[in-house]
Formats: structure tokens, sequence, C-alpha cells
């Protein structure tokens, strides 16, 4: 049998899997929470049949929450493996390397300086913070990228050089929110961590544009994905222009983490394991890798947030903390498993 229509096999079988938990945990998360509603309540709800407690609590709270786990899972697991793919290292991730972090200090400065109070931003802030993150997660790869050069990207220098960037821009996080109210510190520092607990429709459409031209995009891209995959020697014999595609690709990625950052905080490891189960289940190839990355990492983020919110009910565990918890015991064995 043909290879490719043995990859793509696997590849169908493997995105209708997700999708089928996908629709499953949805329904499941729907009717959880602190106001529990059975599955009649909710069917009768989504067909306006509900009652005005039930309509509130569905469209106003569960919906939106729901939807933004979904594009800022896909979003996080694409940027992973966009930079797993440039950086030629599965252990590449944006909340590892130092990009998230990035994101974040530019909206906290974004905050802190212009706002006053995470709870009082208003419609154009929740539009605006988008593009603040991207200049911070810019900002980071720029720094990585400039250190990490050495005639040529090293797959191990970049890691060692994006964790040190992670720990300079996480430092002076630290020094802004020392300087925030009392109110603000602990809200920024649950949204630093990863909470989409505050989520609304503005929420879901600020990175919504994000979110559906740049997966496109980088679907667009995955032929040269698996050039640069190769090695830069080989994509260069091929006659790919290995570092302008590299740059392209990398702003991609930053811009998809800074937009996800924004909206949901620090989720880290989710762009690491999204990417690499991905990569197990259907082979390397991106044109194949990255829808598949979008299913498992939306799937795992909404899982990570029907566990978050349930768990310790009524209080709830922020979303990053859950993906972390089962994220870091990977990223350790992934370690593990690498080579020099």
């Amino acid at each position: 049998m043909d290879i490719n229509r043995i990859h793509r096999k696997r590849f169908v079988t493997v995105v209708t899997t997700a999708a089928v938990l996908i629709l499953a945990v949805f329904l499941i998360s729907l009717n959880l929470g602190s106001y529990p509603l059975s599955p009649a309540d909710t069917l009768k709800t989504l067909f306006g049949r509900g009652s005005d407690e039930a309509s509130l609590v569905l469209f106003s709270f569960r919906l939106p929450r729901m939807v933004l786990a979904l594009l800022v899972g896909a979003g996080l697991a694409v940027s992973g493996a966009i930079l797993q793919g440039v950086a030629q290292n599965e252990l590449a991730e944006p909340g590892i390397i130092g990009i998230n972090a990035g994101a974040g200090l530019a909206v906290v400065l974004f905050i802190y300086f212009f706002e006053g109070a995470m709870g009082e931003m208003g419609a154009f802030s929740i539009f605006a913070m988008p593009f603040f993150a991207l200049s911070g997660a810019l900002l980071a790869a720029f720094f990585i990228y400039i250190l990490a050069w050495k005639q040529g990207i090293s797959p191990v220098r970049l890691i060692l050089v994006g964790i040190a960037v992670n720990a300079g821009f996480n430092a002076m996080l630290i020094v802004f929110q020392l300087r925030m109210e009392p109110n603000d510190f602990m809200q920024a520092m649950v949204w630093l961590s990863g909470s989409i607990w505050g989520a609304n429709w503005s929420f879901v459409l600020s990175v919504l544009p994000w979110i559906a031209l740049l997966i496109p995009f980088t679907l667009s891209k995955a032929k040269h994905l698996n050039v640069l995959s190769l090695g830069d020697p080989i994509a260069t014999g091929l006659g790919t222009r290995v570092e302008k595609e590299r740059r392209v690709l990398l702003v991609a990625a930053v811009a998809l983490a800074g937009a996800c950052v924004a909206v949901a905080g620090g989720i880290a490891f989710l762009g690491l394991v999204a990417p690499h189960l991905a990569r197990r289940l259907v082979g390397p190839m991106h044109h194949y890798l990255i829808p598949t990355s979008v299913a498992i990492g939306a799937l795992l983020l909404l899982s990570a947030d029907t566990i978050g919110k349930n768990l310790l009910a009524p209080s709830e565990i922020p979303v990053g903390l859950v993906v972390s918890a089962l994220g870091a015991p990977y990223f350790i064995y992934l370690l593990m498993k690498t080579n020099g």
C-alpha cells in the first residue's frame, strides 16, 4: 500500500476521533459548573426555550469560555508546531522559550500604564491587547533569534537562550506586579498562570481573526516547514530561501502565541505536547501535522478547562495550572529522551 495513503488514512482517523472527543467534552462541559444544568435543560436553552437563568449561564458564561478554550488551544498548538519545525527541535514551545513571557509582559505593562485595573477593561482594550501582546512576543523572539544565532540556529542553543530570555521577562513581570494594587496583583497572578474564567464574546472576537487567518496561512506553508525540518543545508540545496521562510514562519508563530496570551494568559506546555502527540500519531509531514495539532490542542485545553472549573468546585483551578500539571512530566520525559 502507498505510504502517503497510509498516512492520509491515519490522519483522517485521528482527526475524526479528536473531533468526536471534542464534541463529547463540549457537551459534558455545557452541563457542568457551579450552576449545573441537566442535558434536557441545556438542549431547551440552546433552542431558546430555557429559563432566563439558564440562558444567562449558557450564552454569557459557558459558551464563550468554551469557544475561547478551543481557539486558544488550536492557536498555541500550531504555534508550537511551527517553532518545532523551524528550530528542528521537539522541545521548542512558546511558553518554554520566552515568547509567552514577552507577550505577558507587554499586556501587563499596557494594563499598568493605561488601564489601572484589570477588571475595568473596555471593549477597545480587549481588542488592543493582542497587538500589545504581539509586540512583546516579537521582542522576545528577536532577542532569542539574535542571541541564538551563531552561524545558524543550533536547536540546543535556541532552547537554552529561550529559557534565559523567559527568566528575564518573568523577572520584569514580577517587578511590575509588585507595583500594582493588591487586587490587580492577584488578578494578574491568576491571568498569567493561564486563565479563561472571565471570558466573554468580546474575548472570542478579539482572538478569532488571528486564528482564522494565521492557521490557514501556516497550513499553506506546510511544504516549507517540511523542508526546513530536514536541516538548513538540505533545505538550501532544495532551493528554499531558508532565512526568509524561517522569519516569516517565526512571525506567524509569535503572532499566534501573542494573541492567545492576550486573552488567556500564559498557558505553557500545550504548544509542546499537542504537536508532539500529533507527530506520533500522523507523522512529521506538516500538511497532516498542523490540522492534527489543531484538533489535539483544542481537545486538550477544553478538557483541562473542564477539569479546572469542576475539580474543586465552586473554586476554580486556572486552566494553565492544569495544563502544566499534565505537560511538565511530559516535558521531562522528552528532555530525557533527547540526545545532546
